[in-house]
């Protein structure tokens, strides 16, 4: 099931943030003040709004308290960021991530409930598209520009079973290293391949980067 995201501010980490989701197949409301940044952006988006995002009015109007997470993409103005991230709060967003101009819009940002603050631009907001589209993926470590080691939680369809019956290299081009009875636990790197999987597992692999995260995004590891 995609996500739904918000991205208030289409300026280049915004519009990079809604285009790299659009990628994956995520549905992304977006409002901008400027109506040539909305129209640029409008291939990439489920729906664009011209508007001030400081009203809540608008917000209620368009729908964005159904979003998964929302993005405050601006972060020239404090006043603006500010009341974005609490319009969110009252909208009942949970995952709320906003761009900070400086170390001081940081402290604030956070302060106010913020759920990340990020520090700019459009390798950032690469970033910031790609935790928000993840599923199953809880970290990533890259070794290279293709190879990464991945921590990651087992679909819900991965339960009861082993990793021989999986068969995980073929289909995925992951080799298991490791893995972790529970989030907090012990890397454990002797494991019997036949032992079942249970629901709190956190499976380590090495794989090739993009191949892996585009299966995770898109929902497909089955």
């Amino acid at each position: 099931m995609s996500k739904l995201i918000g991205i208030l501010g289409l300026g280049i980490f915004g519009s990079t943030i809604a285009k790299t989701l659009s990628e994956f197949g995520s549905d992304v409301i977006a409002v901008d003040k400027y109506e040539e940044n909305v129209n640029r952006i409008e291939p990439y988006i489920a729906k664009g709004v011209v508007g001030d995002f400081t009203d809540i009015e608008l917000l209620r109007t368009i729908g964005l308290e159904d979003c998964d997470a929302v993005v405050i993409a601006t972060g020239t103005y404090l006043e603006a960021s500010v009341l974005g991230v609490l319009n969110c709060k009252k909208l009942g967003i949970k995952h709320i991530i906003a761009k900070a101009k400086n170390k001081n819009y940081r402290e604030v940002l956070e302060e106010i409930g913020s759920t990340i603050v990020v520090q700019p631009e459009k390798e950032s907001g690469v970033r910031v598209a790609k935790n928000l589209l993840r599923t199953n993926i809880e970290d990533i470590v890259r070794l290279d520009d293709s190879t990464s080691v991945v921590e990651f939680y087992p679909p819900e369809r991965w339960i009861g079973k082993s990793l021989i019956q999986l068969d995980l290299r073929r289909k995925y081009d992951i080799n298991i290293i490791g893995m972790r009875r529970n989030k907090l636990g012990k890397l454990v790197v002797s494991f019997d391949p036949n032992e079942p999987i249970a629901k709190d597992f956190v499976l380590v692999g090495i794989t090739e980067s993009d191949k892996f995260e585009q299966v995770d995004y898109l929902n497909q590891l089955n």
